[in-house]
């Protein structure tokens, strides 16, 4: 898999060529330095690293993670959450993924190869892993933009629809379930697979069942809040399937630390060539970890903070040490500096020798979630044959264990995940708000840069953790942490009638204060 995503840094982009138009030319018009052909193996593991990856400094770091106040920049131009400034970081994931004149995006090529192992039985598995990628792709768009375009999508190069009409959530919602559903059916264990093009699985067909139904369940429970039975339909359905419960089955894309900076974990490259350069100094985008997150880890006593957290110390000024001691941890405020404060290192920031390796890997879903959907379907009655204490104590163990991921400086032991759960057991007898607050904030905690974009959501459909906005002078939302990405300006030009009647539908805005179909 390693060697694959090395590959990925020198292939050319992979786009079905046109045939020439006149007699005679057909040589001249075939570039000798692209495929003329789809390569479907190629091209599914470049989709699925453009899907997790796509403008993760701009959405993830910048917008998601000041806004869920985990961390926090004393700059104003890049306060998209913090501040609530800059509306602009939330619209490059549209683009990115959408495809521009410059490149192709993610949803091109996993369209492309949809299409490409769709005319033999024999691709069946191919096709089923492809289609169950284009779901997840698809979840986060819509998740951060409320109705898109969705049936329509992807076709410019096939169809040379280059307006494709908006869909609502609800229709697209709908269509993603479907398919994971018909995805899985078709798994064929005797039919070959993408094997090592296949960055998370290397085309185990298990497994990819379990991503499925992992995926099936974080979708149904988004619609808790708008259509409750529905939701418990999915729900109960994923789960007697078979999720994602032991740490062998995480789905996870392996990086290596190369000078390509796609074999690079884009997270670690990310926040090095955006903010955490150099100790010892002023960062980039002014960004450190904010108050709420490290103040919430300190007060739990959560061993994770030693693994995640560093505050750069010096004797004399020069030599830097990237000191783990708990006692010294200590988050900055949101939106409470617009110019370098005195005491800026003494604020703690993201570990080098785990959060910033380049070949960090990436847990794109993982047991630690799946088992707090577990606990939340138990407090709901969805969950025969658990309890939810069991399933959260299931959860802190596995989202703690990951870390060991990350290497020696991550492996946190059996005897502090023990004394963690005895310092802050399951409220089992608490009212059904107080397990859910501690339900949905653990995952605030666990996913922490695994996916911000699914803090994001569920914090959205839940409520928790419960934050408390900032109110910056001049900020875009009246004081109200943003609730939805902004789509481009660029489609009022380009797809103009569709985008509108979206807009009208979805409340006549188009702003960070928006909200999407579930969100209640």
């Amino acid at each position: 898999m390693k060697n694959l995503i090395r590959k990925i840094g020198y292939i050319a982009p992979l786009l079905l060529l046109l045939s020439a138009c006149d007699k005679g030319f057909e040589e001249m018009n075939v570039d000798p330095n692209k495929y003329s052909e789809v390569v479907p193996g190629y091209l599914f593991t470049r989709a699925q690293l453009d899907g997790v990856s796509t403008n993760f400094t701009g959405a993830a770091y910048l917008t998601i993670g000041q806004s869920m106040q985990q961390f926090a920049t004393y700059k104003e131009v890049p306060a998209a959450g913090d501040k609530y400034f800059n509306y602009t970081y939330s619209t490059g994931n549209w683009s990115a993924y959408a495809g521009t004149t410059a490149g192709q995006g993610a949803v091109i090529s996993i369209r492309q190869v949809i299409d490409a192992v769709s005319t033999s039985p024999l691709d069946v598995n191919k096709l089923s892993a492809a289609r169950i990628w284009k779901a997840y792709m698809f979840h986060r768009l819509t998740d951060m933009y409320g109705d898109i375009p969705y049936f329509d999508a992807g076709k410019a190069l096939s169809d040379k629809n280059y307006s494709p009409k908006y869909d609502t959530q609800q229709a697209i919602y709908a269509d993603m379930l479907k398919e994971l559903d018909e995805s899985i059916a078709a798994f064929d264990a005797t039919k070959a697979t993408f094997g090592t093009a296949d960055l998370m699985y290397g085309g185990d067909v298990t497994k990819w069942k379990k991503f499925a139904y992992s995926l099936m369940l974080r979708l149904g429970m988004r619609l808790t809040e708008v259509d409750p039975a529905l939701a418990k339909t999915w729900v109960e359905k994923a789960i007697a399937g078979g999720v994602i419960l032991d740490d062998a089955d995480r789905a996870i894309i392996a990086y290596v630390d190369g000078s390509q900076t796609a074999s690079r974990n884009f997270i670690a490259n990310g926040l090095i060539s955006t903010d955490y350069v150099t100790p010892g100094g002023d960062n980039v985008e002014g960004g450190k970890y904010a108050k709420t997150f490290i103040d919430y880890l300190k007060n739990t006593k959560d061993p994770r903070l030693n693994v995640i957290s560093i505050v750069w110390t010096t004797t004399d000024g020069k030599t830097f040490t990237a000191d783990t001691t708990t006692a010294l941890q200590s988050g900055m405020p949101n939106a409470a500096y617009n110019n370098l404060p005195a005491n800026f290192n003494s604020f703690s920031e993201p570990n080098p020798n785990t959060l910033l390796k380049y070949s960090a890997p990436l847990i794109v879903f993982g047991n630690a979630e799946t088992n707090l959907l577990l606990a939340e379907a138990a407090v709901r009655g969805w969950a025969s044959g658990t309890t939810a204490a069991t399933a959260y104590a299931n959860a802190v163990r596995a989202g703690i264990r990951q870390w060991a991921l990350f290497g020696t400086g991550g492996t946190i032991s059996e005897a502090r995940i023990n004394a963690y759960l005895a310092a802050n057991p399951y409220k089992a007898s608490g009212t059904v708000a107080q397990q859910m607050e501690q339900i949905q904030t653990q995952k605030w905690v666990s996913l922490f840069l695994e996916d911000e974009y699914e803090i994001f959501s569920n914090w959205r459909r839940t409520g928790y953790p419960a934050l408390t906005p900032t109110n910056y002078p001049g900020n875009l939302t009246g004081g109200k942490i943003p609730t939805r990405f902004v789509i481009p300006d660029s489609e009022e030009t380009y797809n103009k009638t569709n985008f509108i009647d979206a807009r009208t539908r979805q409340g006549g805005s188009n702003t960070l204060s928006s909200v999407v179909w579930w969100d209640k």
